[in-house]
């Protein structure tokens, strides 16, 4: 074998022949890390295949530098699964397996580590809790399957106990001797799955999450390969982890936007999921109180197997919903009376409150009275938020930062007013009003760090503090035996979104923040301010449920021919002028529009059409079956790719996209 095929961690979709140097054919193994010269550097690749001869001019191909590895990094399963996410995703393959290691392994470091034994809890595990028919019938038809790929979507209303549902499939793994994998959309979500699996297992456990240390990262991967982590806990990179001996993936929340990737890599990990269900043979749990239209989709083509949970577990009511119409009503730092009567009602019963607000900071916006100025992001086609502590101006978008005046740059005048409500006014208020109430907001301002993050969620959830602020991060599938009352101060961003999946997540988010209320004996309510208390898809879910609300949504879809009747793609596309982008889609759209039956739409200046310094376009192909699309971007791939780029010109392509901004 004279020659290595070798994939590269580089923005290039070819793989590069180099040199064998020395290696034996027992050391050429597929998934071997192989250090080699690129370019004026060098770099970490993996082998694909040792081969005899190459089409490259021999004379120019340079030898390897070293193999890392004796044995293969990936397990055969998750190389192949990498291929594969390769090839649906048009993404180079170095850079998605490369996407899959730890920091130190591609940076090159042993795939070792000293003191690597997990630790085991010594106590006596806690029983099975008992379960309802419908959690038994559940667990039954999953259990039956282990042998077997069939992704099953779990709908169990919010608190109706799908995570005992999962806690019992994986007992039957584990007596199987294989390994469970369990993704969370948050990683504030791991810390009260891990104390909840560990209170019921005594076997070594994993979570793998971006707030990891290289190090911490690296051990928990070779706890996971070589077998010794039994349960998986992570979010949605650990659905490429190397695991050996996996018998079930359980994706909770898994109608949740944070499990596809939106940088770099556009993978969804519940997508991958399905997919490395299938190659393995074993059964994939979709859990989620409302799922998304595309799995209810696929649950009607019995494509997934629909189970069930109707009822709250531990004989817990469902919340009873208020709608406030807050139409010509005064409001003090965007809440009403009648929202501040339910507040002093249940905190006099000694209960805890949730007010749910998903904007953070003290105001969305900063103007002037006089001129009209308003504080943009030079940067962005969006406005600043003023922050109160410490007193900044902050774009959510980019992230840059600056001090805030006192008086208007346009104008000099000391005129400049805070419009709009955040988490932080929201509190600011709150503590004038219950000033002997305890108080506490989590939002990322709040949270820098995993340890404050589960230090506050341990509080909350021991109810020392009565009032809670949060935005999303408090919505998903947190357990406050407390909370009887969730306050949700606007939803009617959701429902006047231009974006066509909007609406769907307004439901989504509605609902699950609206289950955190009332999970114990005592009944919950949720109080909802709008403008719009009659919007047909408002009143269709408060009245009829998700499961009404989700039928008509997906007769507009269809009517629209979006998805999931279609499959979409985006090319997006940014550099310094607008124009730069527009000339460049409008190439690529030539390479591209050569089949009716997809359509492409564009190139348009993107909704948010300025970001980070750069203007940024967009072309939309829409397709009836996921072939024909596939088909003709392979087809004009090749051709855009070989096109030549304007300087600081940046493209990127998103198969099946879930943020259109």
């Amino acid at each position: 074998m004279n020659y290595l095929r070798i994939a590269l961690p580089v923005p290039f979709y070819q793989l590069f022949d180099y040199a064998n140097n020395g290696l034996t054919i027992e050391q050429l193994q597929p998934g071997i890390r192989i250090r080699v010269p690129f370019a004026h550097r060098e770099i970490i690749g993996i082998l694909i295949e040792a081969i005899h001869d190459t089409d490259f001019d021999k004379d120019k191909i340079k030898p390897i530098i070293e193999a890392l590895d004796q044995t293969p990094v990936f397990t055969p399963h998750l190389f192949s699964l990498c291929q594969w996410a390769s090839d649906y995703y048009h993404h180079p393959l170095g850079d998605v397996l490369s996407h899959a290691l730890p920091t130190l392994l591609r940076q090159g470091k042993a795939a070792t580590i000293k003191h690597n034994t997990p630790e085991i809890a010594d106590r006596q595990p806690e029983s099975p809790l008992s379960l309802n028919p419908e959690q038994q019938l559940a667990v039954t038809t999953i259990t039956a399957s282990l042998s077997s790929f069939k992704p099953y979507l779990l709908q169990g209303i919010t608190g109706s106990g799908k995570t005992e549902v999962y806690l019992h499939c994986i007992d039957a793994v584990l007596k199987q001797g294989k390994q469970a994998l369990i993704l969370v959309p948050e990683i504030g979500l791991t810390p009260q799955t891990l104390a909840r699996f560990s209170k019921r297992f005594n076997v070594p456990m994993v979570v793998l999450h971006s707030r990891l240390s290289p190090p911490e990262r690296l051990s928990a991967w070779i706890q996971v390969k070589t077998g010794q982590g039994k349960i998986i806990i992570g979010t949605r990179s650990a659905i490429l982890t190397p695991a050996q001996q996996l018998g079930i993936i359980i994706i909770d929340e898994s109608h949740d936007m944070s499990f596809k990737q939106q940088s770099g890599f556009l993978y969804s990990a519940r997508d991958l999921a399905v997919r490395r269900g299938q190659m393995l043979q074993i059964p994939v749990i979709l859990g989620s109180a409302t799922p998304s239209l595309e799995s209810l989709y696929n649950a009607q083509l019995k494509r997934f197997t629909p189970l069930s949970l109707t009822q709250r577990a531990g004989g817990a009511s469902t919340p009873t919903f208020h709608i406030i119409d807050i139409r010509d009503q005064p409001l003090n730092s965007g809440i009403s009376k009648p929202m501040i009567a339910a507040i002093d009602k249940h905190l006099k019963n000694h209960k805890q409150v949730l007010l749910f607000l998903n904007r953070r900071g003290y105001a969305p916006v900063l103007i002037c009275n006089h001129c009209g100025y308003a504080a943009d992001c030079e940067h962005c086609d969006a406005k600043m938020t003023l922050h109160l502590t410490p007193r900044y101006l902050h774009c959510h978008h980019c992230d840059r930062k600056r001090k805030v005046t006192t008086t208007c740059p346009k104008c000099q005048e000391a005129n400049l007013t805070p419009i709009g409500v955040g988490t932080e006014k929201l509190e600011e208020f709150l503590e004038q009003e219950f000033p002997e109430v305890d108080i506490i907001r989590v939002d990322r301002d709040t949270t820098h760090s995993k340890k404050h993050l589960d230090a506050t969620l341990t509080k909350i959830q021991q109810g020392h503090s009565q009032i809670l602020i949060g935005t999303q991060m408090l919505a998903k599938g947190h357990h406050f035996p407390n909370v009887t009352l969730v306050a949700i101060i606007d939803v009617d961003s959701g429902l006047l979104s231009p974006d066509f999946r909007a609406t769907e997540r307004m439901s989504q988010l509605l609902v699950q923040v609206a289950g955190r209320a009332g999970r114990e004996k005592e009944p919950g309510e949720v109080y909802l301010q709008t403008r719009n208390p009659e919007h047909p898809s408002l009143t269709t879910l408060l009245k009829d449920g998700y499961m009404a609300f989700s039928e008509k949504q997906l007769q507009e879809r269809q009517s629209a021919n979006f998805p999931p009747f279609s499959h979409l793609a985006l090319f997006r596309c940014e550099a310094p002028q607008v124009k730069t982008c527009m000339e460049f889609l409008a190439k690529a759209k030539t390479y591209l529009a050569n089949d009716h039956n997809v359509q492409v739409l564009g190139p348009i200046p993107a909704p948010m059409g300025k970001r980070k310094g750069f203007h940024r376009a967009q072309l939309l192909l829409n397709a009836k079956h996921r072939t024909q699309l596939h088909t003709v971007i392979k087809t004009g791939l090749r051709n855009i790719i070989a096109l030549k780029k304007p300087v600081k010109l940046r493209w990127s392509l998103d198969i099946d996209p879930l943020d259109m901004y």
